[in-house]
């Protein structure tokens, strides 16, 4: 057997000889309790992760209390949803972080549990979720007003001095690399031009960083399929989910995949690896 490339590698091993990283597995879990009786704590405990971003839990924060849902070695946090089944979010972290920070300030977050955020040395990791769009107009409506506000807010953001990294059930794909069939998608929510411009201003003009586009810029990279047979035997699928990071993390993202088993929701899970040590 010849040398592994260092991705390769590094997901086997904590620490080989490119010294320590950070791991983050970001997961979209469509309903935590359904993704656990799918068997993934015993997934995540055996990924060797510093943080894990779950997002859409559909659990109260009383409900994520339960001993069944703790993860051995791990704190948990999270954010619930008035309506606990419309959203939520959580994050477990081997370290306890300096803070953590729930909502965004503005109603289309705060009132769904769509935003958590972990503060530690030189960085935040935060998890967070977008409404799909999906559930006709008035879901549709409600997506563009949390993208226009997230826009503004991470616009600020920029002028933080820290890093950031923001683990994100988006529900839109950016770029016809990040969707099965680009043209037959260009009229259904997740694809549409205007979702595809937020993208834009994101990754372009603000210069937020796509984690897994830095380091693979492959096709067939999928993140989200339709709930039907057909779709996952012909990979009918689309890139929902990201890590995008403030632009000073650029230069340390190792490696990033998406691997399409096993599967505990509609979602993969995403991992990337950076080479940063995380402190508080």
């Amino acid at each position: 057997m010849g040398l592994a490339n260092k991705d390769e590698l590094g997901y086997h091993t904590r620490t080989c000889f490119w010294g320590p990283f950070m791991r983050i597995i970001s997961v979209n879990v469509n309903g935590i309790q359904a993704a656990v009786e799918r068997g993934l704590l015993s997934w995540l405990q055996a990924q060797n992760a510093d943080v894990i971003c779950l997002q859409d839990t559909r659990a109260s924060a009383f409900e994520l209390d339960d001993p069944a849902l703790q993860l051995d070695g791990y704190f948990l946090y999270a954010s619930d949803a008035e309506v606990p089944d419309q959203g939520g979010v959580a994050l477990y972290s081997r370290l306890q972080p300096k803070a953590v920070i729930s909502g965004l300030g503005f109603e289309t977050a705060d009132r769904y549990g769509r935003y958590l955020q972990a503060d530690f040395d030189k960085v935040s990791i935060a998890t967070l979720l977008l409404p799909t769009g999906q559930n006709g107009d008035e879901n549709l409506n409600q997506k563009f007003k949390f993208m226009d506000d997230f826009a503004q807010y991470l616009d600020k953001q920029r002028r933080k001095r820290r890093e950031y990294i923001y683990c994100g059930s988006l529900y839109v794909a950016h770029q016809k690399l990040d969707v099965k069939n680009w043209r037959d998608c260009q009229q259904e929510p997740g694809f549409l031009a205007p979702e595809r411009a937020w993208m834009d201003e994101i990754v372009g003009t603000m210069g937020y960083v796509d984690a897994l586009r830095e380091v693979n810029r492959e096709g067939d990279q999928f993140s989200w399929w339709p709930n039907s047979e057909q779709a996952e035997m012909l990979n009918l699928g689309y890139r929902y989910d990201y890590q995008l990071l403030t632009t000073g993390l650029r230069r340390f993202v190792r490696g990033a995949r998406l691997p399409r088993q096993p599967r505990f929701s509609q979602h993969a899970p995403l991992i990337v690896d950076y080479d940063w040590t995380l402190s508080v």
